[in-house]
């Protein structure tokens, strides 16, 4: 089953391609603190910035390096429109790390480790000299790919419902900046997957990698969000080491709509776990795709090419 095949009722009508989209995000009034007097709320969403470009540039060599592998044309296009839209992530990511180290947070001491992790420890070859064949390596980190991208889909899905946000005053561009990314994972959500079933041999020996992906994603994506939030918390330089990263406070955060909630997050992985399981049951394409059509960021970089092909 193809990326472009979804379920009865939630995809629009017709075939639908997943294709990289031009944005343009101007940060210069973005404040540290975009969700106002909420610290623990904007930094826990800002790990997000720490991990995404290294993580989505790592998941386009992934790729890369299978998509030889692919035989079906269907889902070879969809490979490609995948790889363009984690690509466009990875650098609006990072401009967002360069607004932070313009407001005196800079982030590499904590992002050397990330690229650490997946430069060396998931590179293209096995960390330590370990003895794996290269197939059985790819198929590996096909489905840690795979395992990441079943928490981007519940994370967009939910940043897409995400009133609270809203209610918070949160800052307009940051709002549609994870928007537009959330409704891109929502959209390209079963393409890392469908991969991995295509490539990832047949069986149990597949499912039981699957498996295994998650079983390393969801305590390592744990470990490395806690820690982001701290340290995050803790250089922050309108809070002057006064605070510190806190599952209370983080708790007050959830229950006013600012954060998903614990069990949405945790449900993910029961879900991922079932034999029949695929993504296209996560989150709603229609409202990923409705939200696509009117972001702000999307529909001015639309617009400034119009005006350029028209010059």
């Amino acid at each position: 089953m193809s990326g472009a095949a979804h379920r009865v009722g939630e995809q629009p009508t017709g075939p639908h391609p997943i294709k990289a989209r031009r944005v343009a995000f101007d940060w210069t009034t973005t404040p540290l603190h975009w969700i106002p007097d909420e610290p623990t709320a904007t930094h826990v969403i800002n790990v997000l910035h720490l991990l995404l470009p290294a993580g989505e540039r790592w998941f386009v060599k992934v790729l890369k390096e299978g998509l030889p592998l692919v035989t079906d044309p269907e889902l070879r296009g969809d490979v490609k429109g995948f790889m363009g839209q984690e690509a466009t992530h990875s650098v609006q990511h990072s401009y967002v790390l360069d607004h932070l180290a313009e407001q005196r947070l800079p982030t590499e001491a904590y992002t050397r480790h990330v690229d650490l992790l997946f430069e060396k420890l998931l590179g293209e070859t096995p960390p330590f000299g370990v003895p794996v064949p290269p197939r059985e390596w790819l198929r590996f980190r096909l489905a840690v790919v795979a395992a990441i991208e079943q928490f981007t889909a519940v994370l967009g899905d939910w940043v897409l419902r995400a009133e609270g946000l809203d209610r918070a005053g949160a800052d307009e561009i940051m709002l549609d900046l994870l928007r537009w990314h959330g409704a891109e994972e929502v959209e390209h959500r079963s393409v890392a997957f469908d991969m991995y079933q295509h490539c990832g041999g047949a069986g149990l020996p597949r499912y039981a990698r699957r498996i295994e992906g998650m079983v390393v994603v969801a305590p390592v994506l744990a470990w490395l969000w806690v820690w982001g939030a701290s340290y995050l918390i803790r250089n922050d330089p309108e809070l002057g080491g006064r605070l510190r990263y806190s599952l209370r406070a983080h708790n007050r955060a959830v229950a006013k709509g600012l954060l998903p909630t614990w069990r949405e997050l945790a449900a993910a992985i029961p879900r991922y776990f079932r034999r029949s399981y695929h993504p296209s049951q996560e989150g709603s394409l229609r409202r990923a795709v409705e939200y696509l059509a009117a972001s702000p960021a999307a529909r001015a970089a639309a617009g400034a090419v119009g005006r350029a092909a028209m010059s």
